[in-house]
C-alpha cells in the first residue's frame, strides 16, 4: 500500500478526464480511497433502505396531491437508483484505482459518469419542478388541479429522465455537451428556483395580513387560516429539500470548475472523490427530510414499518 503523499504543485500532464483512471493522481491516496468507499458502502445501505420505505409509504399516502405525489416519488426513485447503481459503480471506479485494474477502471468510471449524471440532473429538474409546482398552486387556486394534471406531471417527469440521459450518453462522443449542458441547466433551474421561492414568500406576507384583516372582522375566515397555514407547511418542507440539495451539490461544483482552470493533481482529485461522496450522501438525507418535514409522509412510513413487522412475526 502506497503512502500518503499529496502532490498539491507538481502540474500533470493530460486532462482530469484523462488522468481519472491512473496512478498518476492516485498513488498516494490509497487510504483515503479505501475509506471513503467504506463510508459510500454504508451510504448506500441507508439510501436504498431509506427510499425504499418512502416509496412505500407514498403509495399508501392518499392526500398527497398526485402531482406533487408524482414529483416526490420521482425523486425517491432518482436516490433510489443512487444506491442500487451509482455509488457501487464508484465504489468499483475508486477499488479499481487501489489495485490499479485499468480495464476495469475505465469501464467503471464511464458508467458511473453517465448513471450519476442522470440521476443528478433528474434530481435538480424535479427540485426545480417541485417550486413552480408550489407557485402555481399559490397563483392558480382553484383552477390549480385543473392546470396541474397528472397526465402533465408524467410528461413533465418523462421529459426529465429523457433529457438527462441523453446529456449524459452524449459524453461518450464529447464531454463538451455535458459540460455546457450542466453549466446552463443548473443556472437555468438555481434561477427558476429563487425566482419561484422568492414569489411564494412574498405572496405569502400579503396573505397573512388579509388573514389578520379577515379575524378581526366578527366571522374570521377559519378555513383560510387552515390552507395558509398548510401551504406554507409544504413550502417549508420543499424548501428544505432544495437547501439540502445545494449543500450537498455546492462543494461539486466548486471542485469542478476549479478543475477545469488549474491542473489536476493528487490533492484535488482527493477533493474531488470526497465531493461525489456528498453529493451522492443527499440521497441518505432526503428520505431523512421528507420523515421530518411532511408529516403525511412520516406517519405513512410508521404504519409501513409497524405493518411490516407484525408480518414478520405473525
Amino acid at each position: 500500500m502506497a503512502t500518503t503523499n499529496l502532490t498539491i504543485g507538481r502540474k500533470q500532464t493530460g486532462s482530469f478526464e484523462e488522468l481519472r483512471c491512473s496512478s498518476i493522481l492516485t498513488s498516494g491516496i490509497h487510504q483515503h480511497l479505501i475509506w471513503i468507499s467504506a463510508v459510500n458502502t454504508l451510504l448506500s445501505i441507508v439510501s436504498v433502505i431509506g427510499n425504499v420505505l418512502i416509496l412505500a409509504a407514498l403509495r399508501r399516502e392518499s392526500s398527497l396531491h398526485l402531482p406533487s405525489k408524482l414529483f416526490l416519488r420521482c425523486l425517491a426513485i432518482s436516490d433510489l437508483s443512487v444506491g442500487l447503481l451509482a455509488e457501487p459503480l464508484n465504489i468499483v471506479y475508486w477499488m479499481s484505482l487501489v489495485y490499479e485494474n485499468w480495464d476495469l477502471c475505465q469501464f467503471a468510471s464511464a458508467a458511473s459518469f453517465i448513471v450519476g449524471y442522470v440521476l443528478a440532473s433528474v434530481s435538480l429538474f424535479t427540485l426545480t419542478a417541485i417550486s413552480v409546482d408550489r407557485v402555481l398552486a399559490l397563483v392558480l387556486r382553484l383552477r390549480y388541479r385543473y392546470v396541474v394534471t397528472i397526465q402533465r406531471t408524467y410528461v413533465a417527469v418523462g421529459f426529465f429522465w429523457g433529457l438527462s440521459t441523453a446529456a449524459a450518453v452524449s459524453s461518450l462522443r464529447t464531454h463538451l455537451i455535458t459540460f455546457w449542458f450542466s453549466r446552463i441547466g443548473i443556472s437555468v433551474c438555481l434561477t427558476t428556483s429563487i425566482i419561484a421561492y422568492t414569489k411564494i414568500f412574498v405572496t405569502l406576507l400579503r396573505r397573512r395580513v388579509q388573514v389578520r384583516a379577515e379575524i378581526e372582522q366578527p366571522v374570521p375566515s377559519d378555513q383560510s387560516v387552515l390552507n395558509i397555514a398548510r401551504y406554507r407547511k409544504a413550502v417549508y418542507s420543499a424548501l428544505w429539500i432544495q437547501l439540502a440539495l445545494l449543500a450537498c451539490y455546492l462543494p461539486y461544483s466548486i471542485v469542478t470548475a476549479l478543475l477545469s482552470y488549474r491542473r489536476p493533481s493528487q490533492l484535488f482529485f482527493l477533493a474531488w472523490v470526497m465531493a461525489v461522496s456528498l453529493v451522492y450522501a443527499n440521497s441518505s438525507l432526503n428520505p431523512i427530510l421528507y420523515c421530518w418535514k411532511i408529516s403525511e409522509v412520516r406517519q405513512a412510513v410508521k404504519e409501513t414499518i409497524r405493518n411490516s413487522l407484525c408480518w414478520r412475526y405473525s
